[in-house]
């Protein structure tokens, strides 16, 4: 029992000290590679330094909205629960009593690739969308990249290989301008945020403004058309039909998608009221150049940590 437990005691104690020896092993590979150590550290810092350094500064503008109050039972879906069976009677099919999220609607209209393009060729903002590569503080004028964009020349020079031309296509514009729109729904309180990055703030101040005032205009221009059809239809039904009862109801139907084009037309925040505005940003959102820095110091120095153990092992593997 007792060589049983010296022996287990022995072999704790040897593991302890193939442990420290390995330890000492360690610090004396790092040791002697400190130089190494210390030149690809550096070397990494420098490089982080310059890259932070040429990386233009991003502005974000944002803009908070609330959605305006709609009637959900709007159109014909108003008195589809309460006359439903009595206007199929008639062969109108008033549809469901179910309301439609227009806030959710409208959102997914905002990141549409049609409203994007359509967009983008309304205001011209091809060349600050795909060019931009500055913003000059005391002209309040955008610098743009001449490898891309010839100002002087209002042309595209940048070099691309088919299928892709010297002026961007809308596809291309669209996958850019994604990546710098943000508009999000709080689940919470409901409330939406439209943001924009740029490296003008004034870009991107008013392309959140433009965002807001299209969005609104193209989802009433949708409701008022929608609105005129269903009433085109209604007539044509109420001209079919001699029952006075459906009649009375398709009257109704009539009066409310009337109502509906008038409380279009009254209104220009139509989906989205702005609560808080877009502002001018004084102070850049990006990039955080201390944090970059930092990184890649960090990054350099487990690198070259890395590599002298490396170097270290292989060595005394080929010994």
């Amino acid at each position: 029992m007792e060589n049983s437990l010296n022996n287990l005691k022995q072999k704790n104690e040897q593991i302890v000290a193939d442990d420290e020896i390995d330890l000492r092993e360690l610090f004396t590979a790092i040791w002697q590679g400190k130089w190494i150590i210390i030149a690809i550290t550096a070397l990494f810092a420098v490089a982080s330094v310059f890259y932070a350094i040429n990386q233009p500064n991003i502005y974000k503008s944002e803009a908070l909205l609330a959605p305006a109050e709609q009637d959900q039972q709007g159109g014909l879906g108003a008195l589809a629960g309460q006359f439903g069976g009595l206007a199929s009677l008639a062969g109108v099919n008033l549809g469901s009593g179910g309301g439609v999220d227009k806030t959710q609607m409208a959102l997914e209209v905002l990141k549409s690739r049609q409203f994007t393009s359509k967009f983008i060729q309304k205001y011209n903002i091809m060349p600050d969308l795909m060019a931009a590569k500055a913003w000059n503080r005391e002209t309040n004028t955008v610098i743009f990249d001449d490898e891309l964009y010839v100002v002087e020349q209002s042309k595209w020079a940048r070099e691309v290989k088919a299928p892709f031309k010297p002026e961007p296509s809308l596809q291309e514009a669209y996958k850019k301008f994604s990546k710098i729109v943000s508009a999000d729904k709080d689940k919470e309180t409901g409330l939406v945020k439209i943001t924009i990055e740029h490296v003008s703030p004034y870009v991107a101040k008013n392309w959140v403004d433009w965002l807001i005032q299209d969005i609104n205009a193209t989802m009433k221009q949708r409701d008022v058309l929608e609105a005129n059809k269903s009433t085109d239809f209604l007539i044509k039904q109420i001209q079919q039909t001699k029952i006075a009862d459906i009649r009375a109801v398709l009257y109704k139907l009539v009066e409310e998608q009337t109502k509906t084009i008038m409380f279009a037309n009254v209104r220009d925040e139509y989906v989205f009221k702005t609560i808080d505005p877009a502002l001018v940003p004084e102070e850049k959102f990006k990039p955080k150049r201390a944090l970059i820095v930092i990184l890649g110091t960090m990054v350099g120095g487990i690198l070259s940590t890395m590599l002298v153990l490396m170097r270290n092992f292989l060595s005394k593997d080929k010994a």
